[in-house]
């Protein structure tokens, strides 16, 4: 079984290499939009992106996931995955093609629809173009990740990022070009990623099956709802927080804010969560082809037992971490000159421990997807992330005029919150496993009182090397009890790190 376990963290490891590094050459852009864009035009960005994403969903209606599950079956049934693949990537081109079109022809209805003026419709076209080269890149992206050539993919993702990392800082920085740069960089980007992967295509044919599209849009469209519902819980709080009032934005946060700048604000602050967000997207790289490949063997449940365990303890791990410390990397003054974020965004400090307690419960969703994909049921997904977006919604709508920035963190909570337990309601329906919800359960509990107690104790002690002592003492009581919980993960993982270290 650790076999299997090696085989999936293998290929995370490869995987979130590629992520992380990718990300963290992303992530220098975070401080350098905020310090070089206005929390105004920061705003705008972080609407436009946060809206590209979700048309992103649109735009693949769900051909990726359906793709690796057609192909992966079809060497049980000696079928010509070139067909598949030419027909998969055939039919994005053309309906990605007329998508960007509508968005480009009706750009200023639409900046109006998302909160935005008729006049940053621009920025609405450049989204366009990064939407059509980005759905060119979905299959591709996937056959890489079907045939575990995960190096390529890796190659691919990172010369992207530092593509757009380096155009970004010379548009921004000498050429001034302010937030069109952003977009422009963004665009060569996805072009560089383009370029990288056109050797997958040369299994492309001139193709067209109606059949096999119809095979695949009956397991991928259902996550189109499914993809719109789960992205919203993380991003209709910048959609609501758009339209909040000037009269509670005053209440709130004083004079000199306008809504495009508490967007602005929240979205750098929440960007943290990324930290949280990289090894959850990891995970699911390599998590879809591995439960898809080992769900027919005998101790398959037992595996996946095991990966929900380990994965969602080091998830918890991260998040109690970067409650502790996240904060006091954005406030220290480098090299006394230099802030990750100025300080009008410090207002925003406090949603932090929220967002990346959401992904904890994000975590354990992507583990119990399986169950729905394995015995088909994918029909239940839009119930489940719909009830987690309905909650997030009601939440925003009613927290954010009160609490601003806050109640959309607490509404994120209270969605993936839902979601979580209406996935694991339907999806060990139907593929029934005896997780450890109890431990799981007193694990998370744990973080809570953790984090309390270092809100409290931690503000009164007088030097900054005592901060740093208490939080890393409770990290390290955490993992100790996180061990003596999971014993036997943990006895498993340290028998084959020390049988690992005997043979050298």
């Amino acid at each position: 079984m650790f076999s299997k376990l090696k085989l999936l963290f293998k290929d995370t490891v490869i995987y979130g290499s590629s992520t992380i590094l990718a990300r963290s050459l992303n992530y220098l852009l975070v401080p350098l939009y905020a310090n070089k864009l206005s929390t105004f035009d920061n705003g705008i960005q972080t609407i436009i992106y946060a809206n590209i994403a979700l048309a992103n969903v649109l735009f693949s209606y769900g051909l990726e996931t359906s793709y690796l599950k057609v192909v992966s079956d079809s060497a049980d049934r000696e079928r010509d995955e070139t067909q598949l693949f030419s027909t998969a990537f055939l039919t994005l081109l053309v309906t990605s093609t007329l998508f960007a079109l509508l968005i480009f022809f009706f750009a200023p209805l639409i900046a109006q629809l998302i909160g935005l003026s008729p006049g940053d419709f621009l920025f609405v076209r450049y989204a366009a173009l990064i939407l059509w080269i980005d759905t060119l890149l979905v299959i591709p992206f996937a056959e890489l990740r079907l045939k575990r050539k995960a190096v390529q993919f890796a190659i691919a993702r990172v010369a992207g990022v530092i593509a757009v990392v380096v155009s970004a800082i010379i548009l921004i920085v000498p050429l001034n070009t302010g937030l069109p740069g952003v977009f422009i960089a963004e665009a060569i980007g996805s072009l560089v990623s383009l370029l990288l992967v056109i050797p997958v295509f040369r299994q492309f044919r001139i193709f067209f099956s109606s059949g096999q599209l119809r095979e695949m849009l009956r397991i991928g469209l259902p996550y189109v709802p499914t993809g719109i519902a789960g992205l919203l819980i993380h991003l209709i709080d910048r959609n609501i927080l758009i339209r909040i009032s000037p009269s509670s934005i005053e209440r709130i946060y004083g004079k000199g804010f306008q809504a495009s700048d508490i967007v602005g604000i929240y979205g750098r602050i929440a960007a943290f969560g990324v930290v949280l967000q990289l090894f959850i997207q990891v995970f699911r790289f390599a998590w879809q082809p591995f439960f898809l490949q080992h769900a027919k063997e005998p101790d398959a449940k037992r595996l996946f037992q095991h990966v929900l365990s380990i994965s969602t303890l080091f998830t918890m791990f991260l998040a109690l971490a970067a409650t502790f410390f996240v904060p006091d990397l954005v406030r220290y003054h480098y090299a006394g000159s230099f802030y990750l974020l100025p300080p009008r965004y410090w207002i925003g400090l406090s949603i932090l421990p929220w967002i990346f307690l959401s992904y904890v419960f994000d975590m354990i969703s992507t583990n119990l997807s399986a169950g729905l994909l394995i015995t088909g049921n994918t029909r239940y997904l839009p119930v489940v992330t719909f009830a987690g977006a309905a909650v997030t919604a009601l939440f925003c709508w009613w927290l954010v005029p009160e609490q601003g920035m806050d109640g959309a963190a607490y509404a994120i909570v209270g969605g993936t919150m839902v979601m979580c337990l209406v996935m694991a309601w339907y999806s060990l329906k139907f593929f029934p496993i005896s997780h450890d919800w109890l431990k799981l359960f007193l694990l998370l509990v744990t973080g809570i009182v953790m984090a309390l107690l270092q809100s409290f104790i931690g503000p009164g002690l007088p030097l900054a090397a005592a901060v740093i002592a208490l939080k890393s003492g409770l990290l390290a009581l955490y993992l100790a009890v996180a061990v003596v919980l999971f014993r036997h993960e943990a006895l498993l993982v340290a028998a084959r790190v020390s049988n690992k270290f005997s043979r050298k």
